[in-house]
Order: C-alpha cells, then structure tokens, then sequence
C-alpha cells in the first residue's frame, strides 16, 4: 500500500479515515503531535530545543519540524499516515526533499474536500465518549446514540469539545483554507494529489481512499 499524506479541513474525517487504516492495514498514524512529544519525552537534542520552545509559549520551527519528520521517517519500515504535515508550502517542499533523500517514492497526498456547511455540522454536533473514545453526532440520524447523550459501548454520559462552537470552528476553518491553498496546487502540479469527496459516508469515503491507494 502506498503511504499516506492526509490533508483535510477540520471535521472531514482525517481521524476516522486514518484509524480505518490502521486497523485493517496496519498503517503507521505520524502526527506532529506525537512526535513533539515522543521528542520530549526521549530527551533527544531536538526534544530539548522543543521542549524550551513550547515552555516559552512559541511555535516550533519549521527548521526543527523538518528535521523531526525526517528522523521519524528514518525509522519507519511500514506503510504510513503523515498527519499533520506539512502545513506550509515551505514544509510542503522540504517533505518532498526528504522524501528523495529517503529514497520514499510510493506515495500519494490524499485531499478530503468538505463544504464549510457540512463540517461545521459534524463538528458542531460531534459527542465524543471520556471514557472509550467513541465518537457520536447528534444531528446524524445514522451517528447518534442509542440513548441520548450515552455511550453505546461502555453507557459512559457523552460530551462536547470545549472548541466545538460557531466561532472557534469558522475561525479554524478559515486558518485552514488560508494555509492549505498553496500546498493544494503544489501537490496538484507534482501530480500525486487525490481529491476525495468527504461529504458521504465514513465507509464510502474509505473505498474510495483504498481505491486510490491501490491505483498504479
């Protein structure tokens, strides 16, 4: 299978999609999350630098995001989901330079398209479990709870994200499109992008995703 690269909207699916591959095809998830932690938590000379920078209340660099992806990459012997990455037409550019110097060709960036409209709604309604992670939407009929507000699973009481408002979603969204644009007609131009129609079914939009994956 080929490795992944997900670009997506908030509220598109990227988390869902991304745990589907993992279950049935053993792919390896890579946020940037994950590795600024592991990073800190391994004490390495990077996980140093981040962990006074983020103490600090500053972004990490693209310099040092850079050289954590690759040296996660270096590692990573199975197919994998980069997650999160790149986020600017810079980080883009370098991923792509450190692809070649990995020797990584058998890839492909995955576009999740979703209408502003839509995602506000899945995000908005979104119920999520404390307790076993669960996911439930109140205002799809086909996403909600067995009984209102509980966990299906463990009847654990559901709850909302503290950011799951109007306001901070359209803002999110917004960052989102300002960011994305470049890295969009950057991938489209390498010809390895594939837009996905993320407004239909979680199992729909998985078939088409492996159909990608399987293609060439």
């Amino acid at each position: 299978m080929k490795n992944v690269i997900f670009i997506a909207p908030p509220a598109a699916g990227k988390g869902t999609q991304s745990q589907k591959l993992h279950e049935k095809y053993k792919y390896i998830h890579i946020s940037t999350g994950d590795i600024l932690r592991k990073a800190i938590k391994d004490k390495t000379q990077l996980g140093l630098q981040v962990k006074e920078i983020m103490s600090q209340g500053h972004f990490v660099s693209d310099d040092i995001m850079i050289a954590l992806i690759k040296d996660t990459l270096t590692d990573i012997n199975k197919p994998f989901i980069l997650d999160g990455f790149p986020r600017t037409i810079s980080q883009a550019k370098a991923l792509t330079q450190i692809f070649n110097d990995l020797n990584i060709k058998d890839y492909c960036v995955i576009y999740l398209d979703v209408k502003e409209d839509i995602a506000m709604k899945r995000s908005l309604g979104r119920l999520v479990c404390p307790e076993c992670n669960k996911t439930y939407n109140k205002y799809f009929s086909n996403l909600k709870p067995k009984v209102p507000n509980i966990c299906d699973k463990c009847n654990s009481e559901l709850i909302s994200r503290s950011d799951d408002n109007e306001k901070s979603f359209k803002k999110r969204f917004e960052n989102y499109l300002n960011e994305i644009s470049s890295i969009i007609e950057y991938y489209k131009s390498l010809n390895i992008l594939k837009e996905i129609n993320a407004e239909k079914s979680d199992e729909e939009i998985f078939c088409d995703i492996i159909k990608e994956l399987n293609e060439g």
